[in-house]
């Protein structure tokens, strides 16, 4: 599959088409779409705690559509903006990758999607991905995400 090649910000708070001479680059491997999944806000649930104290569940425009067909996209990270540095968070932000690379899995693109998350500075997250392709093989990347507000 080819999309659009994508890089994630250093600091972890954004991610930007990536150019190549005068053209868009584009890509054959997972990472876009990692990128997307994990980056992009999926709305929260009816009893998640909202960080911001509103009642704005983010999401985007297509996530009524969804919630009926049961497919949302992206992943609920933004809910650990402003979170404290536990454990019990670490936990979260796992849970929370996985579920929004649950899609390959689904789709037929990977067997297996397993994350990691830790703690490597104040108010940032390290995320380990690692998916199993069809054909065994792995795919592994590490991401930073910041929890701190802008």
């Amino acid at each position: 599959m080819t999309d659009l090649a994508l890089t994630f910000g250093s600091e972890g708070r954004d991610f930007d088409v990536i150019q190549q001479d005068a053209d868009l680059a584009t890509e054959d491997g997972l990472r876009s779409a990692v990128l997307v999944s994990l980056f992009t806000d999926r709305r929260a649930a009816e009893d998640d705690a909202l960080p911001d104290g509103t009642d704005d569940r983010r999401g985007s425009w297509q996530d009524s559509y969804l919630d009926r067909q049961n497919d949302r996209q992206g992943s609920r990270l933004w809910l650990l903006k402003r979170a404290k540095q536990t454990a019990e968070n670490a936990t979260r932000a796992r849970e929370y990758a996985e579920e929004a690379l649950a899609w390959l899995v689904e789709d037929g693109v990977a067997t297996a999607v397993r994350a990691q998350a830790e703690w490597v500075r104040r108010g940032v997250l390290q995320l380990t991905v690692r998916i199993t392709l069809p054909d065994g093989s792995p795919f592994d990347d590490v991401f930073t995400y910041s929890t701190e507000t802008t």
